[in-house]
């Protein structure tokens, strides 16, 4: 079984920013968030806990399980460019990303798409059969994704809405 985890809150999802490579560690209720998650998850025995390298996703994932954590690059923030940390409400969007053609460096979506579906196959290709039990520690848009890989694309090619709050997971089976 994969659980697919959201971090917990950071002081930018509070004041409704958007939160990518310039993020913030997990603020009170995020690590509140964490550990209520623990609570929760404490009869699970995870063989292996992977994160997105920004440190709130970390953070979720060591405290949620007080297992070592795998890093993977692939697993990384959507990057917002100079959108990073905007309030959302001023922040011109192309769908569910910033328009690029007004922020430089907000990452081609497809790219995104491709790298976490490139992570998903390798663990699939290594796991399925396995009955190994995984924590996936991520972000809005790549707990989206993942969701995505397991659900489809939706036709209107909107994979947020396949994420958690924040603090809070999915299960798929493989």
């Amino acid at each position: 079984m994969i659980y697919v985890v959201r971090h917990g809150q950071t002081d930018l999802n509070k004041e409704g920013r958007l939160q990518g490579r310039k993020g913030l560690p997990l603020n009170r209720q995020g690590r509140e968030q964490a550990e209520a998650l623990k609570n929760e998850l404490t009869h699970i025995r995870f063989d292996y806990v992977y994160s997105s390298p920004q440190e709130r996703a970390v953070q979720t994932a060591e405290l949620a399980t007080g297992a070592a954590v795998i890093i993977d690059e692939r697993l990384d923030v959507f990057d917002l460019g100079e959108a990073d940390n905007r309030k959302r409400s001023e922040v011109t969007m192309a769908g569910v990303i910033p328009n690029p053609r007004l922020y430089k460096g907000v990452e081609d979506i497809q790219n995104f798409m491709k790298r976490v579906f490139e992570f998903m196959h390798q663990l699939q290709a290594k796991f399925k059969g396995s009955g190994a039990t995984i924590m996936l520690s991520g972000h809005r848009c790549t707990t989206g994704c993942i969701g995505a890989y397991f659900e489809g694309i939706p036709a209107d090619g909107n994979i947020l809405k396949f994420s958690s709050d924040n603090g809070r997971f999915k299960v798929y089976p493989f």
